[in-house]
């Protein structure tokens, strides 16, 4: 057995904490690995994404509700594609109170993407 690290990365909609991938120093990637890190980066790739991503985890309290969020350039049914994309990449999570979404980056989403690109030389 390895004693490799593996940075978790949290499931969209409330699935479990799951592996994601080695800091990039560590050891190469696995197929399923690239894959799951390309797919938060991706989503991410976007610049309306990455403004509302940065939005939501920028926001008073930890969380936007997508009427503070939505004033980015672009009409709210392209906001509300945006959002479901970082949704499926596990980047945000949301919960609707009444009529309105609130949004939430994932708890261990930052520190993980710090910490792959980062990788295994900055910890020691």
């Amino acid at each position: 057995m390895s004693n490799a690290k593996v940075l978790p990365l949290l499931e969209a909609e409330g699935r479990s904490v799951a592996p994601c991938c080695p800091p990039l120093t560590e050891r190469p990637m696995t197929a399923e690995e690239a894959e799951t890190a390309a797919r938060m980066f991706k989503a991410l790739g976007d610049p309306v994404r990455l403004r509302l991503f940065s939005a939501v985890a920028s926001h008073e309290g930890g969380e936007a509700c997508v009427c503070d969020i939505s004033d980015v350039g672009v009409s709210q049914p392209t906001v509300s594609h945006h959002l479901k994309k970082l949704k499926e990449a596990g980047l945000l999570t949301s919960e609707r109170r009444g009529t309105w979404v609130y949004y939430r980056v994932q708890p261990s989403v930052l520190a993980v993407m710090g910490q792959l690109l980062v990788g295994a030389s900055a910890a020691g």
